[in-house]
């Protein structure tokens, strides 16, 4: 870990708990339908990024993931994109969450990567439970790297990169948030 602050142990340690806390916070903010309040946990520069995975030979691993901008990806938004899927989810018209799906994300392994004065990177693993209708079951596994930054005494959201542990979705659409 790098850590540009000198942290104690202690503080390292209630450091990653206030993270671990504020994770398990949008976890529950996404689960309720809380969508406003959630968008209210982005920064405004968030970088929301989902490449798509592709089956590559041993040896091509740094071609395993499509690349930021240059290449296809599942997500690679901003906040203003992320609030009009919100405000679309919202208006009852939108096909696929209508009825409402019912989603559950557990967020688990949270380790503080880097620490800086005012932005800390996480790592942590994610499962998301999606039923929708009667038969409709989606399950998304996989790892994110957030970069959280202090403003005004809370954490925001600067940078999300999700990496699922699939390349091919099974999932009939891809409207749940990560």
């Amino acid at each position: 870990m790098t850590a540009t602050s000198a942290l104690t142990p202690g503080e390292l340690r209630d450091l990653r708990l206030e993270i671990e806390d504020f994770l398990y916070l949008e976890a529950d903010l996404l689960d309720e339908r809380r969508y406003d309040e959630w968008l209210e946990l982005l920064a405004d520069d968030i970088r929301y990024f989902m490449p798509i995975r592709r089956n590559v030979p041993q040896g091509e691993q740094h071609r395993e993931n499509t690349v930021p901008r240059t290449e296809m990806s599942w997500f690679d938004e901003g906040k203003p994109t992320l609030a009009l899927r919100v405000r679309q989810i919202a208006t009852g018209s939108h096909w696929c969450e209508e009825p409402f799906s019912r989603v559950s994300h557990l967020v688990t392994n949270v380790r503080l990567a880097e620490v800086g004065e005012t932005e800390v990177t996480v790592h942590c693993r994610f499962l998301v439970y999606r039923n929708r209708l009667e038969d409709e079951v989606s399950f998304f596994i996989g790892r994110r790297t957030d970069t959280l930054r202090r403003a005004a005494g809370s954490w925001q959201i600067a940078r999300r990169e999700i990496i699922l542990d699939q390349n091919v979705l099974l999932a009939k659409n891809l409207t749940t948030f990560f």
